[in-house]
């Protein structure tokens, strides 16, 4: 079994033995099948060679090509029911912008299928697969239909306004469907005029939902409410806290999330820490500073195993959560713990993902 170094590995190729840690931990398993993540992951833990299975005595390129079928027989169910939701998202937007009726009773179909495996949606790591800037908006619109249903699960709102949860986060955004696609494929800052288009998105919405049947009144209100903020700053009406529906309240924290970790055309992606930990700063006065603290609890209670890459690029393993710091948790680097409850010049500025 050849030994072969971390820079000279190939994607396809299967490890041939357990993969150890200096601290004596279990970082891949054998048979792990390599990709640009875990190489990625084995150069952060100064790991310079590992072991690499043969096939029949040779290093093939088939080894790749035969572990495709493999990866394709083991595609979790949550991935495939988050594609045929991406796909009827798509549909529906398109008769939205046509002016037909929405089919909801295969939105709500969808959804249930997609939440039977909601487990699998881990809200600080989760990205799509084979992701483009034009399909943002459906991504993020499905993003933020789990998000928010997560979060109404976690403030212990009712199971019967689970699913209308879900669909309002499903279709908070609708109104988008007849805003100009090139405002929304601009790579530059928006104009006045054009960030004034942008916001008709919410009055078009709930325009587009209000005589829908199968739909509550709050999924219609959270069309034309996700953008107001509990001081009245926000818009299309400028209505405050308590005037705002407990779905748009919801629906606006994720909105906010699920918006600044997706890379957009004319903004990177922000590291989730990062915006949790602004949404934590902006949530007295903005949005709902309960509902803010049970998300940035609950999202970060998943993130021990977490590979994190830090803003001074080192690269380690979060190992403790803060239950009172929640984005500031303990990261083991190559055997150095860093505090960030204590070294507040650091942050996480990026989330690798799992072991």
């Amino acid at each position: 079994m050849p030994t072969v170094a971390v820079s000279q590995l190939k994607y396809g190729e299967r490890l041939g033995d357990n993969v150890i840690t200096k601290l004596g931990n279990v970082l891949f398993n054998k048979g792990k099948v390599i990709s640009e993540r875990e190489i990625e992951i084995l150069k952060a833990f100064l790991i310079s060679s590992v072991y690499i299975e043969f096939k029949n005595g040779i290093e093939s390129v088939a080894t790749s090509e035969e572990t495709k079928p493999n990866e394709v027989a083991t595609v979790h169910p949550f991935y495939m029911e988050y594609q045929n939701m991406l796909k009827l998202l798509k549909r529906v937007f398109y008769l939205a912008n046509g002016g037909q009726p929405l089919p909801i009773l295969d939105l709500r179909n969808g959804l249930e299928a997609l939440i039977q495996h909601i487990d699998a949606y881990k809200v600080l790591t989760f990205t799509p697969k084979n992701r483009s800037l034009q399909d943002y908006i459906y991504h993020k619109s499905i993003q933020v239909s789990l998000t928010s249903y997560s979060l109404a699960r976690w403030h212990g709102l009712p199971q019967k306004d689970l699913m209308q949860i879900a669909l309002a986060g499903l279709l908070h955004d609708i109104g988008i469907s007849k805003v100009d696609p090139a405002i929304l494929e601009k790579k530059s800052s928006l104009t006045a005029s054009e960030m004034d288009e942008i916001k008709q998105h919410t009055l078009i919405g709930y325009q587009i939902l209000k005589n829908i049947s199968g739909i509550n009144e709050g999924v219609k209100l959270t069309a034309i409410q996700h953008h107001e903020r509990e001081d009245g700053s926000g818009y299309p009406l400028g209505v405050k806290g308590d005037k705002i529906h407990m779905y748009a309240k919801i629906i606006a924290i994720a909105d906010i999330y699920n918006a600044m970790t997706n890379e957009r055309y004319y903004k990177t992606a922000v590291s989730p820490y990062v915006v949790l930990e602004q949404l934590f700063t902006e949530s007295f006065g903005k949005v709902d500073p309960t509902l803010v603290q049970v998300f940035m609890n609950k999202s970060t209670q998943i993130s021990n195993g977490t590979i994190v890459k830090l803003s001074d690029n080192r690269v380690g393993e979060i190992i403790f959560s803060d239950r009172s710091h929640p984005t500031r948790p303990w990261i083991n680097v190559n055997g150095t713990i860093v505090n960030l409850t204590l070294e507040r010049s650091l942050f996480i500025q990026d989330v690798i993902g799992h072991i």
